[in-house]
């Protein structure tokens, strides 16, 4: 980060304690990011709804890596866990206002957005699609 801001290293540092606060900082920035990425945008709950799964299962690649990073970081972990649970809770309301009301369908459509997120893609809109789909598939539920 330092070579791409065109900083030393520690001119870079130099704002935070160490490195542990640094590392929070940039979680609270990632977590308040990717809440507000979620949050509710113009239209019927219907068109809310697949935008908001397809823009899940095409992530910002930032939240690729705190994903990953999640896995061996405690700090990481609970910013995951209170990101997931702001978009289940985001994806069961619009559910329920189109009718599912069923709160394991909003982290099944969850999961199934996350998971897409691992499969190799053969074009950009591939996760997008399908999502779509998928959602599709579930309001036809109703």
């Amino acid at each position: 980060m330092a070579v791409r801001l065109g900083v030393s290293k520690g001119s870079f540092y130099w704002h935070f304690r160490d490195v542990p606060a640094f590392q929070d900082i940039l979680l609270s920035e990632w977590e308040t990011d990717a809440v507000s990425r979620a949050a509710r945008t113009d239209g019927t709950p219907v068109a809310q709804l697949r935008a908001l799964a397809q823009d899940l299962a095409d992530p910002d690649p930032t939240d690729r890596a705190v994903r990953s990073w999640a896995q061996g970081h405690d700090g990481a972990r609970a910013a995951v866990e209170r990101v997931d649970t702001a978009r289940i809770t985001l994806l069961h309301e619009l559910l329920r206002e189109t009718g599912i009301a069923n709160p394991e369908m909003a982290r099944i459509v969850y999961a199934a957005a996350v998971g897409m997120t691992a499969l190799d893609r053969t074009g950009p809109s591939d996760n997008r699609n399908a999502m779509g789909s998928l959602v599709d598939l579930v309001l036809a539920l109703r």
